[in-house]
């Protein structure tokens, strides 16, 4: 088997597209969310993207095979509101380690198919590890900015049991991604470290940020060098961020961490703005065009799409990244 840390050094590493977006174009209804386990379960399911590794397994099969097929290097595991926080709303806590065990599997068995079709081109598998929908570091009460709706020991225990199933079911690597509250972040990574120490092994982790808006910070306020330093005690595979913000707009950003960093950078932006109707209309061309400007200027070693981006985005990445070396860090930091 090769290893990611191996293959990062030899070329720029291409991850995945959008999950969401690829989805929706299964126009899933409520009975193919429940499917046969939850035909009778007493709450709506319908929009849990994550509980269709288990009830729509083919759907989420088809979809890492598209991004493979693509030229992505990297998948991203079913798993982006796999914790018991996340799964609350759905009142699924207690389906949390099957739905990750069962994302973290079917994304292996389509990695292995592909890396023995080409093992030149070995393929990787990452574990998705979102924000959760609350924050540690702010109230969600404006009559009371001391309240919290989280403690950063809920997260720990949360991120715990969702890591130890993505591991358990065969992922390569772990991303803890669209981090908009940094506090919320150093939960999860306290909780790999504590998987790792346990269990007596190495796994590479991938960390990315978001920026929300033009003030160039995240939600809960740190700039790109805080956010940096915020993760830095551990030893990452890469650092970097996505979401919220296009290729065009996410460059500065980038730029700023790449002088800061020795760390290898990630980038997986959206396809432009959303538009009024919360639709991204920016075409794989566009994109490619965007991002070739990211591989001119030596900014990545890992590219790849979130909101709004297909396998056609991605092919069009894949594409033009084989062209170029991937960044070597001049960073002191």
């Amino acid at each position: 088997m090769s290893n990611i840390q191996e293959e990062i050094i030899k070329r720029i590493l291409v991850l995945d597209g959008a999950m969401g977006t690829m989805l929706q174009r299964y126009n899933f209804s409520e009975e193919d969310f429940r499917g046969e386990q939850f035909k009778d379960f007493p709450h709506s399911l319908k929009g849990n993207n994550d509980l269709l590794s288990i009830t729509q397994p083919k759907a989420i099969k088809e979809v890492h095979a598209l991004y493979f097929e693509a030229g992505a290097d990297i998948v991203e595991t079913n798993t982006f509101s796999g914790t018991t926080i996340g799964m609350a709303d759905y009142h699924l806590e207690e389906y949390v380690y099957e739905l990750n065990y069962e994302s973290a599997k079917i994304a292996r068995e389509v990695a292995d198919e592909f890396t023995a079709k080409n093992p030149e081109k070995p393929r990787f598998v990452a574990g998705s590890i979102g924000p959760t929908n609350r924050t540690a570091s702010m109230s969600p009460d404006v009559n009371d900015p001391g309240y919290r709706a989280v403690t950063f020991d809920d997260l720990r225990i949360a991120y715990k049991q969702q890591v130890e199933a993505l591991i358990d079911g065969g992922v390569d690597l772990l991303l803890v991604e669209t981090i908009f509250d940094t506090l919320n972040a150093k939960a999860a990574l306290f909780a790999i470290e504590e998987v790792k120490e346990e269990r007596k092994i190495d796994i590479p982790i991938m960390v990315s940020g978001t920026i929300t808006d033009a003030s160039g910070r995240t939600l809960s306020g740190q700039t790109v060098e805080a956010f940096l330093i915020s993760v830095s005690h551990i030893p990452l595979l890469s650092v970097g961020f996505n979401c919220a913000l296009g290729a065009d707009l996410l460059k500065p950003y980038l730029q700023t961490l790449s002088h800061n960093t020795s760390f290898n950078i990630s980038a997986h932006p959206n396809a432009g703005l959303p538009n009024a109707f919360g639709e991204y209309d920016e075409t794989p061309g566009q994109m490619q065009a965007q991002i070739r400007s990211y591989l001119e200027d030596n900014l990545v070693n890992i590219i790849g799409g979130c909101c709004g981006t297909t396998p056609e985005h991605i092919k069009l990445i894949a594409d033009i990244a084989k062209d170029y070396k991937p960044r070597v860090s001049e960073a002191v930091m």
